[in-house]
C-alpha cells in the first residue's frame, strides 16, 4: 500500500482510515472546520491525519487548522498533507491569545505536557500551560460561537482512589495531594475541567471532557520515555526490562487509534458539560504484569524482568502506587467501543516503532 497520510507508517495508516470509515463520525463531520490544539502530539496527530483521511476517501469537504509552534516539527509530522488544501497551521501558542480569521465548527484542545518529569522539574509551566492555556482556547471558542469544544483531561484527575474501588465511572474521585509538585499535572487537569464548565454555564461555550486513560499504539516515538515505550524497546532490542517500581501500580489502557475514534465522537455526540472515561476496560493490568506480558508476547527476545528500586524514586516524576481501572460504559452507550487488545497494542506499536527506525 502507498504510504499516503501516514508517509512513514502503513500501521497508522490502517488503523486511521478505519476511524475514517466509521459512517456515522463521517455524517457528523463532512464540510466542518475543525481547529486542533496539540496536533503534533501523539493523539492530536492522528486526529488531524484521519480528517485528512475522511476527506481522500469519501469527499467529506473537511477543514483541519492545525495549532503548532513549531513550523518545522509541523512539516515534519504532516508531510505532503500541507499541500493538499484539507489542512491550515496556525503557528502560535496556547500561552498567548489566539487569532484565527476562518469560521470554526468545533475544537479540540490537546496541547499539553506529557512528561512525568517535566511535571516535576517544570510544575509552574505545566499549571500555567493548563490553565492559561485552555482559557485562550476557550476564549477562541466563544468567540467563533463553535458546535463542540472537546478538552482533553486525564486519568490524574481521579488521584488516589480507593484499592477496592472496582471500575471506576466519571463521578468517582480520590485524593490528591495539592503541596505535592508532582500533582501540578493532576491539580491542573482538575482545574481546566471546572474552568471548561464554567465557560459553558457562564458564556454557553458546549463543553465536553475526555479523561484519557494511558494511551499507545502505532504512532509513538521510538525514543518515548514513558513506560509502554520502554517495554517495547526492550522487546526490539533484547534487552531486560528494569522496574524502578515493585510495579504493583493497576490501569486500565487505550489504543491511539480507539482513542481517536473516541474523541471525535465525543466531539460530536457528547453531552455538554459531561466528561467521558476514554479507555478499553479489558486491558486492566499492573505495571509488572505488562512486562511480564511483553516477555511472553515476544519470546524470541529473550528478555527477563527485573527490579531494580533506586534510593530516591521522586526523580522519576511516578504516580503514587495504585489500583485505578475505569469504567468507558458511558462512552460505549455513544456508540463508541475499544477494538484492540493488549496484545495486539504491543504488536502494532513494536511493528510501526520498526518502520519508523528504518526510515530514519
Amino acid at each position: 500500500m502507498a504510504m499516503l497520510e501516514c508517509f512513514n507508517d502503513c500501521v497508522m495508516q490502517e488503523d486511521l482510515e478505519e476511524v475514517a470509515n466509521d459512517q456515522t463520525l463521517l455524517n457528523l463531520l463532512k464540510q466542518k472546520t475543525i481547529f486542533v490544539t496539540g496536533a503534533t502530539g501523539l493523539i492530536g496527530s492522528q486526529v488531524v491525519k484521519a480528517l485528512c483521511i475522511m476527506n481522500r476517501l469519501h469527499q467529506a469537504g473537511i477543514k483541519v487548522i492545525a495549532l503548532c509552534r513549531s513550523e518545522e516539527k509541523a512539516r515534519s509530522v504532516f508531510g505532503p498533507l500541507l499541500e493538499w488544501g484539507d489542512l491550515s497551521l496556525c503557528l502560535g501558542d496556547v500561552s498567548q491569545p489566539i487569532q484565527v480569521n476562518a469560521n470554526i465548527d468545533y475544537i479540540l484542545h490537546g496541547a499539553s505536557p506529557t512528561s512525568s518529569k517535566f511535571f516535576v522539574t517544570h510544575p509552574v509551566e505545566t499549571i500555567r500551560t493548563a490553565i492559561d492555556g485552555t482559557a485562550n482556547v476557550l476564549e477562541l471558542a466563544r468567540a467563533k460561537q463553535v458546535q463542540g469544544f472537546l478538552y482533553l483531561s486525564s486519568l490524574e484527575v481521579y488521584g488516589t482512589v480507593e484499592p477496592d474501588a472496582g471500575f471506576i465511572s466519571e463521578d468517582h474521585y480520590g485524593y490528591l495531594d495539592p503541596l505535592s509538585v508532582r500533582s501540578s499535572y493532576s491539580e491542573g487537569k482538575r482545574m481546566v475541567e471546572c474552568l471548561c464548565v464554567s465557560y459553558g454555564q457562564q458564556y454557553g461555550v458546549p463543553v465536553k471532557i475526555a479523561r484519557l486513560s494511558q494511551t499507545f499504539g502505532a504512532g509513538v516515538d521510538y525514543h518515548d520515555g514513558r513506560v509502554f515505550a520502554e517495554f517495547a524497546r526492550c522487546a526490539m532490542e533484547g534487552k531486560d526490562i528494569v522496574l524502578h517500581t515493585k510495579g504493583r501500580t493497576v490501569r486500565t489502557y487505550c489504543y491511539t487509534k480507539d482513542a481517536v475514534s473516541a474523541l471525535l465522537y465525543l466531539l460530536t455526540k457528547g453531552e455538554t458539560g459531561n466528561a467521558y472515561n476514554v479507555t478499553n476496560m479489558d486491558t486492566a493490568i499492573s505495571i509488572w504484569e505488562m512486562a511480564e506480558l511483553v516477555r511472553d508476547t515476544f519470546p524470541e527476545a529473550n528478555i527477563q524482568v527485573t527490579c531494580d528500586m533506586p534510593e530516591d524514586i521522586s526523580a522519576f516524576g511516578y504516580n503514587p502506587e495504585m489500583i485505578i481501572k475505569l469504567s468507558s460504559e458511558k462512552l460505549q452507550s455513544l456508540g463508541w467501543k475499544a477494538t484492540v487488545g493488549l496484545e495486539e497494542m504491543y504488536r502494532r506499536m513494536i511493528r510501526s516503532m520498526a518502520q519508523s527506525q528504518t526510515k530514519n
